[in-house]
C-alpha cells in the first residue's frame, strides 16, 4: 500500500510563502492518492506556470512542468497515449482561466479521463499580486490600484453549462473535505474539474482564511444531490455571502478515448508504427 512517505520527494521542500493555501492542497492530494491506494508510478501530475504549478516538484510521482496555460493539452495527450495513467493537471486561476482559458473551455467539451485541480486564490501570486480572472470586482491589486473594474469569471457555472461530467469546489482550509473531494474526482471515470479556493497570504488581503471560513458551506451536508444540471447551475450562481463547496454536478458519460475509432482498440503507446511511412505525404510537399 502506498504511504505518505512514498509520495514525498526526499531532499526538497516547497518554497511557498508560510501560510499559503498551496500547502494544504499538496497535503490533500498526497492523502487522496494514499486513500485510493495508488502506486506513485501510475500517477502523472502535470502543471503549467505559477506558484501552484510548482507542485509536481514536491510529490514523488511522474511529473511534467510545462508552460503557462498549457497543462491541460499536455495532460490529455498523456492520457490518450497511456490510458492506464492517472493524470492530474494542476494550475492556478491565472494559469487555467487566463492564459489557458481556451484549453479549459474545450477540455470541458471532451470527456477525457483527466482530473483538473485549480488552485484559485483570485490573484496572480507568482508575479506579485496582479488582478487575475477570478479577482473580485472592486478589489485593489498591484495592476488595479483603483479597484478591479471587471467582474470575475465563474468557472463552476461555465463547467456546469457545458455539462462537464464532474464539477466540484473545495477549500484548502478544510483538509478532510478537500482530501475526499480530490479522491472522488480522481476515482471518477471522466473529466473531473475541482475549483479549490486557497488563500494568498502575501498579495490577497481580502479573501483570507477567516473570510472563507465565515462563508463556505457543504452542499452534500445540506442534502444536495449533483444530478440535475439546472439546479447545479443555480447553485453555481450563488453570491459571495454564502459559498457552496462540494460536488455541483456529476454525470457518467462515454469517454472520448473509448469512442474514438483508433483509441478504443488500444492506447497510442501500444500501437505499432513499424509500417507507417510519411514518404507519400512528404512527396506532396516537395
Amino acid at each position: 500500500m502506498t504511504e505518505l512517505r512514498d509520495l514525498n520527494t526526499s531532499g526538497y521542500s516547497p518554497d511557498w510563502c508560510p501560510g499559503c493555501g498551496n500547502f494544504g492542497i499538496l497535503t490533500a492530494l498526497k492523502r487522496a492518492l494514499v486513500q485510493l491506494k495508488l502506486n506513485p508510478k501510475d500517477v502523472l501530475v502535470v502543471a503549467g506556470i505559477g506558484c501552484s504549478s510548482k507542485l509536481p516538484q514536491w510529490i514523488n510521482t511522474f511529473g511534467f512542468h510545462g508552460v503557462h496555460g498549457r497543462g491541460l493539452p499536455v495532460g490529455m495527450g498523456a492520457k490518450i497515449a497511456n490510458k492506464k495513467l492517472h493524470v492530474i493537471v494542476i494550475g492556478g486561476d491565472g494559469d487555467v482561466f487566463g492564459e489557458g482559458m481556451n484549453h479549459f473551455i474545450h477540455s470541458l467539451r471532451k470527456n477525457i479521463n483527466v482530473t483538473l485541480l485549480v488552485h484559485d486564490n483570485q490573484i496572480y501570486g507568482l508575479t506579485k499580486g496582479q488582478t487575475s480572472p477570478t479577482t473580485m470586482h472592486g478589489d485593489k491589486t498591484s495592476s488595479s490600484p483603483g479597484g478591479n473594474m471587471d467582474d470575475p469569471i465563474n468557472p463552476i457555472a461555465l463547467a456546469v453549462a457545458q455539462r462537464t461530467s464532474y464539477v466540484a469546489r473545495s477549500f484548502s482550509g478544510d483538509m478532510d473535505h478537500l482530501t475526499n473531494t480530490i479522491a472522488d474526482a480522481i476515482a471518477f471515470k471522466g473529466f473531473a474539474f475541482v475549483d479549490i479556493f486557497q488563500v494568498c497570504v502575501s498579495f490577497n488581503k481580502h479573501n483570507t482564511f477567516p473570510w472563507f471560513k465565515e462563508r463556505i458551506y457543504d452542499l452534500q451536508k445540506k442534502g444536495y444531490k449533483p444530478d440535475n444540471q439546472e439546479k447545479a447551475f443555480k447553485k453555481s450562481l450563488e453570491g459571495w455571502d454564502k459559498i457552496p463547496i462540494g460536488v455541483f454536478y456529476k454525470e457518467e458519460k462515454p469517454l472520448y478515448e473509448e469512442e474514438h475509432p483508433v483509441l478504443k482498440r488500444t492506447p497510442l503507446v501500444k500501437q505499432k508504427i513499424d509500417n507507417i511511412s510519411i514518404k507519400k505525404l512528404m512527396d506532396k510537399f516537395c
